[in-house]
């Protein structure tokens, strides 16, 4: 998951990180931001994003703005609006003037996808353990008739 924060040098202060765990529920990505995140990150109004993205009642996914803060694409009206932290860092900067701006990518924390993978990464692990013991044991037991058979003869 990327986490970015975008700082701020016009007044000495740091704005808040772009990420405090992300909980969309959208299929594209874990490291997108909702509206209530850049409302935080950017230090403005509700209002004042709304009025700053980039929508369209008519048209779903607008073209790009360079002078507006651009959403994912969004395959229904109703699908929230989110926002990539590069897209935030960059309105931030050009638009609104925001003179140090900074992403910053962390590794995300382990989701319920990841933690089930690992579960099963080390079930393969057991498995290719047991066989390979087993293996083993097979060789060891023809390598020990063969001798048998070498003595007997």
């Amino acid at each position: 998951m990327l986490n970015g924060s975008v700082n701020s040098g016009t007044n000495g202060r740091s704005d808040e990180s772009l990420s405090k765990g992300f909980n969309t529920d959208s299929n594209l990505s874990g490291s997108l931001l909702t509206i209530d995140e850049v409302q935080k990150t950017l230090n403005r109004s509700r209002a004042s994003v709304y009025r700053y993205t980039n929508t369209d009642t008519r048209n779903l996914n607008p073209p790009f703005n360079p002078r507006k803060l651009n959403t994912e694409f969004r395959s229904d009206q109703k699908d929230q609006l989110l926002f990539h932290p590069n897209e935030v860092a960059r309105f931030a900067k050009d638009i609104l003037r925001i003179k140090e701006v900074t992403v910053e990518i962390f590794n995300s924390p382990s989701s319920e996808t990841q933690n089930i993978l690992n579960a099963i990464l080390e079930e393969l692990k057991v498995i290719r353990n047991k066989l390979e013991g087993q293996s083993d044991q097979n060789h060891s037991i023809s390598n020990h008739l063969q001798d048998t058979d070498r003595k007997a003869a």
